[in-house]
């Protein structure tokens, strides 16, 4: 297990793990891979980090997918340099051993995994989002790291929603890439994998 940055020393833990600044926590129990909405946006806003909810410094890291190129931005907040590594090592979605999203929870689903009776409760939404659900079941896809700096951090508003925030430019000048996970590759495409690598020893 690596150890725990210094700016997540007085995060909560959950079985050992920081629990992320974004992360759903409902009755004390964290979703790991679930996000508190309020708290992604609140991060977006304010420049915080998504793991420690500290004010990001100089630079900073985002982490995209060729989907979030192709979109124009990310919708994940960004990360300090020294709460990446953790991240990276702990996150089964981008250490590589989760080989496919989770399922989306069925509507009458927590999305901490348990019921909430409490009408006085501020659950978070019980609908998973539209990205979320567009990825339900479906094989990982590659995740990069990309270092960019302070002064090219942009919010992006949604289509015809000026007054609203979908994520980050990822439009961006990039200082340093790093790829996180490749993309988990279908049995067609891992076929011509063997293929191609059988040809090269040959």
């Amino acid at each position: 297990m690596a150890p725990i940055p210094q700016r997540c020393a007085d995060r909560p833990q959950s079985g050992g793990l920081v629990v992320p600044y974004v992360s759903v926590v409902h009755n004390g129990h964290a979703a790991f891979g679930s996000l508190d909405a309020e708290r992604t946006l609140a991060a977006l806003l304010r420049r915080l980090c998504q793991i420690c909810g500290q004010s990001l410094n100089e630079r900073c890291f985002l982490i995209a997918r060729p989907a979030d190129v192709a979109q124009g931005y990310t919708a994940e907040p960004a990360l300090h340099p020294e709460c990446l590594p953790y991240t990276a090592i702990h996150c089964p979605m981008l250490n590589g051993t989760a080989t496919h999203y989770r399922r989306a929870p069925v509507l009458d689903r927590h999305p901490a995994g348990r019921p909430c009776t409490d009408p006085s409760c501020r659950c978070p939404s019980r609908a998973p989002d539209q990205g979320y659900t567009a990825r339900s079941g479906s094989p990982a896809e590659r995740y990069e790291a990309w270092m960019i700096r302070a002064q090219d951090y942009r919010l992006i508003a949604p289509a015809g929603r000026p007054e609203a925030v979908a994520g980050l430019s990822v439009d961006v000048p990039v200082l340093h890439r790093r790829v996180l996970r490749a993309a988990v590759l279908t049995p067609a495409q891992q076929r011509l994998m063997d293929l191609w690598r059988a040809l090269e020893e040959a």
